[in-house]
């Protein structure tokens, strides 16, 4: 006869007062499984992305030289990425017109972000080499993520765990359908 689980204490950690908020999709992540072998363009999930479908891919946004994608581990709601098409991992790399259209896209990012969620403020970074915080260094991505007041909870500090209100299908939707009409 198989055993049963009567109720929540059966199962887990013992009773401790806790809630507990489970993000198994981070675990890929964070063990690495998902990073590329290594920094060839075959590998590269950022050279990938734009020959696929915007959904999947999570693209928001395309240009002519630049595109947006949503982070797939975001910081928070409506974390952005802009990156150049061509596999170039340092900013100083970059051709005038891509550094142009890098900017400005960058600068759309920021409207389209206010006219759909109302952010009080941003935080905007590259992260150049994999020693400053590259999740993926051989490919140049510009983050521009939004903040509010009060979005730096205690989660991320105690229990390594960033919690987000919406979905990212449903982010990567609203963020796409805002893009043509957000100013600039």
């Amino acid at each position: 006869m198989e055993p049963t689980i009567q109720d929540a204490a059966d199962f887990g950690p013992p009773e401790d007062g806790l809630q507990r908020l489970w993000t198994p999709h981070r675990l890929v992540y964070i063990g690495g499984e998902a990073k590329p072998a290594d920094g060839s363009v075959e590998n590269c999930p950022f050279c990938r992305i734009p020959a696929g479908d915007d959904e999947q891919g999570l693209v928001v946004a395309r240009g002519e030289r630049c595109y947006v994608i949503l982070n797939l581990y975001p910081y928070n709601t409506g974390h952005l990425m802009v990156l150049p098409y061509r596999h170039v991992s340092d900013y100083t790399d970059l051709e005038e017109a891509e550094t142009a259209e890098l900017a400005a896209m960058t600068q759309q990012a920021m409207r389209v972000s206010r006219a759909v969620y109302a952010p009080a403020g941003f935080n905007l970074g590259i992260n150049q080499g994999e020693v400053a915080g590259a999740g993926i260094a051989a490919h140049l991505h510009q983050h521009v993520v939004p903040r509010w007041l009060g979005d730096a909870n205690f989660l991320p500090v105690v229990a390594q765990t960033k919690s987000l209100p919406e979905l990212l299908a449903d982010t990567r939707r609203r963020l796409a359908e805002a893009w043509d009409t957000a100013g600039g």
